[in-house]
């Protein structure tokens, strides 16, 4: 974008807010430094000082933008970056952004799409790919859980007088039902707990954790988990669910109703079946006491 060389009406400032745009949004070179491409743009929008040139001057607000937008992807996503290590995580968030900018007026949507660029493109966390799929997806839940909306809840008593052949119900807009391959959840609570512990042992002040070259920690064996990620009172929480518990969610979540989803739950369950009403009614009123549930149309309206 071509900056105009006076500015005499609102469209020529519009032009130079496009050029000044272009030349931020330009991702950095390898060595995090503008590329030279900006040089016109920078000699035709910004004076040089006694100090610095066009090119120095603007580079400071193009570094600025990217480095806001790489120290955003590492306070959301501190469990990926343990998992491959600072240096490919820094690596990995260069290649998102350069395929994904920013296009939201809120940065807490700017890791959005990492999931499927982890999908897509597994050179940039391999051989860990399938540990960085669990982890993304564990995170990327926990900011959907943090500022999702919260509904007017199903609550217990109003399970009364209802026909479980007929009652459909659907979750919380911030529940994320997960299925893991790895325990990530107990990976990112020891995380949080050696960072607390390492955080008190010293006052000094030093380099920001974001920018050192931390190593990647030991990968754990594989166990099959099943968490539900979701919010109650303004507090964030993940819950491990057995996994008759995880089918019975995720089929009322899919549209089933209360009776089809408990029989699609204790199909194929090892535990004798006089065993069960008492294990539902457990799980219902735990989880409609955690405000779990609320009425399937109220989502239909609520994405229309």
């Amino acid at each position: 974008m071509k900056a105009p060389s006076k500015i005499e009406s609102l469209a020529d400032l519009r032009e130079l807010q496009r050029a000044m745009a272009g030349a931020l949004f330009l991702p950095l070179t390898e060595a995090d430094r503008m590329q030279r491409a900006n040089t016109k743009t920078a000699n035709a929008i910004i004076a040089p000082n006694d100090r610095l040139t066009s090119f120095e001057r603007l580079e400071i607000y193009n570094r600025q933008y990217w480095f806001r937008l790489l120290d955003c992807l590492y306070d959301d996503f501190p469990g990926l970056r343990a998992v491959l290590g600072g240096r490919r995580f820094h690596k990995l968030c260069r290649a998102y952004l350069a395929k994904y900018p920013s296009e939201s007026f809120t940065l807490r949507n700017l890791g959005s799409r990492l999931p499927q660029f982890i999908r897509d493109e597994p050179q940039w966390t391999a051989p860990r790919q399938p540990i960085a799929l669990d982890m993304v997806a564990f995170e990327w839940a926990q900011i959907v859980a943090f500022d999702s909306a919260a509904l007017p809840p199903f609550t217990a008593d109003d399970f009364l007088g209802q026909n479980p052949a007929e009652l459909r119900l659907a979750l919380q807009p911030h529940i994320t039902l997960l299925s893991l391959d790895y325990p990530v959840d107990h990976m990112v609570m020891a995380l949080k707990e050696r960072t607390a512990t390492r955080g008190d042992a010293s006052n000094a002040v030093g380099e920001p954790a974001s920018h050192k070259a931390s190593r990647a920690i030991r990968i754990p064996n594989t166990e099959r988990v099943f968490v539900a990620v979701h919010r109650h009172e303004l507090d964030l929480y993940y819950k491990r669910l057995e996994p008759e518990a995880f089918a019975l969610l995720c089929a009322l979540r899919n549209g089933a109703t209360l009776e089809a989803a408990c029989e699609q739950a204790i199909l194929g369950a090892t535990r004798e079946a006089a065993g069960w009403p008492a294990q539902i009614r457990a799980w219902f009123e735990n989880w409609a006491a955690l405000g779990w549930f609320v009425r399937h149309e109220s989502i239909s309206k609520n994405n229309p």
